[in-house]
């Protein structure tokens, strides 16, 4: 099944996707961007068929750490892999160039030479594989990279071996066939012979633009890896030469024991097919030239008298040794090598300066120097470019090895201005990435890439991660809440909390009365909020109760959080029964909260009656006697409140 993952989907957090980039039988292909790194990677994403397939996923994942560790200038790098949707990928190196199909599809058939050097760069990672224990099962032109400088990388190592057991199921081996040694047609045990019967089928189309065996299907096409011998390269391109074709047909041999021992003898054997092509390069056109007469005689011509048979053979002696010295030089002349200018390849990259000087006719040789320019790049050269040099002569190229490696500094928790002036000053060019921490301080370095003590090439670039503190959110505003509200919806927006209290009477107690950062403020997640919560004054102020019912009076002063405490006094006015006479402390002035107010309770009682005289009036005659004597008891005034 192939996938369509949209343009700028992000892959396990770390991948972004830019653009497809090609699909295969078991995987698509896509240029992702590493958001840790910042680099370009190559995103290849198995189809769901297999991931669906848990021993294949299996064999997948433990093949692509082996292939991880497969670290050499002519296989594609492993970084990464992981899980995504439902299905299984691997992060690679990004190469900006063509496959080796589409290299052969426009350009071939190659020159000689050209597909040899090409040939040795996938043997030499097909070599570093095979002494590691990898064996690749798939290498195909499709499954090489070639840049703008002719280097090729051979990708896809552990994937193939990891889908090894469906290679032989039906319709699996399409597109693959035409590059299947005859062993793996037939079902039987790999070798690392099969690998290179697979190099020598690239080397052979790459020399004919046109593969040894094809058909309508894939099983035709195996039975004719099985039964069928290669027709001769040289019967399609005429510029292979006989021991370059022998090389081709032994790679192609049935029988993996009549094929190469391993990738070094490939490489030996192809090594010399190229000297020999070299060797019997046509060479430049000698101009014609016309034999010079001799000058004649300036002085007297002496011609003998006597026909002396002496004389005779002196003559003819002179004239044999003109002749043979006439003849030698005029052989120098035509077999001395011909000498044209040497190119001028300083500052160009060794391999292309090699593959310009050997096809010049030239006899290159490298020798390495520590140095400030770019690494494998030529710095200088000798003979100097545009000299006359003859053919084969051996011309010398200094090339540089980098300047040289040395240890990245440790700068993790350093200041930013710190840390950049220590790797600036080891050598190294700095490149900033900023990254929320919660653990390191706004300013300060998380990490290096590479890592601290690393060994690094000098000039190279060291990517710096510093802490742009804890993430910030927008403070909510909780002004006028109760302080569990407030304080639950600070938590929730991930800040701490703290309280202090004010005294106010104008707001129910517990209300937020303020807060530090105000509302809307930008705040780090996990700092610290501090609201001011309202609580009840200490003291309070006396209601003035006077004159009122002693009812409401003790709710008046209760409401204002005092103890009312009743005493009462007799009044002889009606008007002021249940009625507050006073109070102390008195009203307007301040008092603790609940402390006790003492209220004067006016109490009627009747005044007594005093008798009434009746009218005069004329007594009759009667005998007058003195009544004894009353005695009238002192009266007792009632008892009067007194506040305390």
């Amino acid at each position: 099944m192939v996938r369509d993952v949209p343009k700028d989907t992000v892959i396990d957090d770390r991948y972004k996707v830019i653009e497809r980039v090609g699909s295969g039988g078991m995987a698509d292909v896509y240029c992702a961007e590493d958001l840790q790194l910042g680099r370009k990677v190559a995103l290849k994403m198995l189809h769901r068929r297999f991931a669906e397939d848990r021993e294949f996923v299996e064999r997948f994942r433990r093949e692509a750490s082996s292939a991880a560790s497969l670290q050499h200038p002519n296989v594609v790098g492993v970084f990464d892999r992981g899980e995504w949707d439902g299905t299984s990928y691997i992060a690679m190196e990004y190469l900006a160039g063509r496959t080796l199909k589409q290299l052969i599809l426009e350009e071939a058939p190659l020159e000689p030479t050209r597909a040899i050097d090409l040939a040795q760069q996938i043997l030499r990672a097909a070599r570093f594989a095979h002494k590691r224990g990898v064996i690749h099962r798939d290498l195909k032109p499709h499954n090489v990279i070639v840049d703008d400088e002719s280097r090729a990388k051979v990708t896809d190592f552990g994937i193939a071996r990891a889908g090894a057991s469906d290679m032989t199921q039906t319709g699996s081996i399409m597109g693959t066939a035409q590059y299947l040694s005859p062993e793996q047609a037939q079902g039987h045990a790999v070798t690392p012979q099969s690998d290179l019967y697979s190099i020598g089928i690239c080397l052979y189309e790459m020399l004919t633009g046109r593969l040894p065996f094809d058909g309508e299907s894939a099983v035709t096409i195996a039975l004719k890896q099985v039964n069928e011998q290669a027709l001769p390269p040289a019967s399609f391109n005429p510029a292979v030469t006989p021991e370059l074709e022998g090389v081709v047909l032994q790679a192609l041999a049935k029988d993996p024991a009549q094929r190469f021992s391993d990738a070094d003898a490939f490489i030996a054997s192809l090594e010399r097919a190229r000297e020999h092509i070299v060797d019997n390069a046509p060479e430049s056109l000698t101009a014609a030239f016309v034999p010079i007469d001799a000058a004649p005689p300036t002085g007297p011509i002496v011609v003998p008298v006597q026909d002396d048979s002496s004389a005779r053979r002196w003559w003819l002696a002179v004239l044999v040794l003109v002749l043979v010295l006439a003849g030698a030089g005029a052989a120098y002349a035509l077999t001395r090598p011909a000498r044209h200018a040497v190119p001028n390849v300083t500052g160009k990259p060794v391999q292309a300066a090699l593959a310009i000087l050997q096809n010049a006719g030239f006899d290159p040789s490298v020798q390495r120097i520590a140095s400030d320019s770019k690494k494998d790049t030529v710095v200088r050269q000798d003979p100097q470019p545009g000299s006359q040099a003859q053919d084969g002569d051996e011309v010398q190229l200094t090339v540089s090895d980098g300047p040289g490696n040395k240890p990245v500094p440790d700068v993790v928790g350093q200041s930013r201005s710190r840390a950049v002036k220590a790797l600036t000053d080891a050598g190294f060019k700095v490149t900033e990435q900023r990254q929320n921490s919660d653990t390191v301080r706004s300013g300060r370095v998380i990490s290096t890439t590479p890592g601290a003590l690393t060994q690094a090439e000098l000039g190279s670039k060291v990517i710096v991660l510093i802490s742009s503190g804890r993430e910030k959110a927008a403070v909510p505003d909780v002004v006028g809440q109760n302080e569990t509200d407030a304080r639950d919806t600070l938590e929730s927006a991930g800040f701490q909390v703290s309280t202090k209290e004010q005294e106010d009477d104008t707001v129910d107690p517990g209300t937020v009365l303020a807060q530090t950062p105000a509302p809307a403020t930008q705040a780090a997640k996990g700092s610290r909020v501090t609201l001011t919560v309202a609580k009840q004054p200490k003291q309070v102020t006396v209601p003035d109760v006077t004159g009122q019912a002693v009812d409401a009076a003790f709710n008046a002063l209760a409401d204002a959080g005092l103890v009312p405490q009743q005493v009462s006094k007799d009044v002889t006015v009606k008007g002021q029964d249940g009625v507050v006479l006073s109070q102390n402390p008195s009203g307007g002035g301040k008092a603790d909260r609940g402390s006790r107010v003492v209220v004067t309770v006016g109490s009627y009682t009747a005044p007594p009656t005093t008798p009434t005289t009746p009218p005069a009036t004329t007594p009759p005659p009667e005998t007058t006697t003195t009544p004894p004597p009353v005695t009238v008891p002192p009266m007792t005034p009632p008892p009067v409140a007194t506040t305390p």
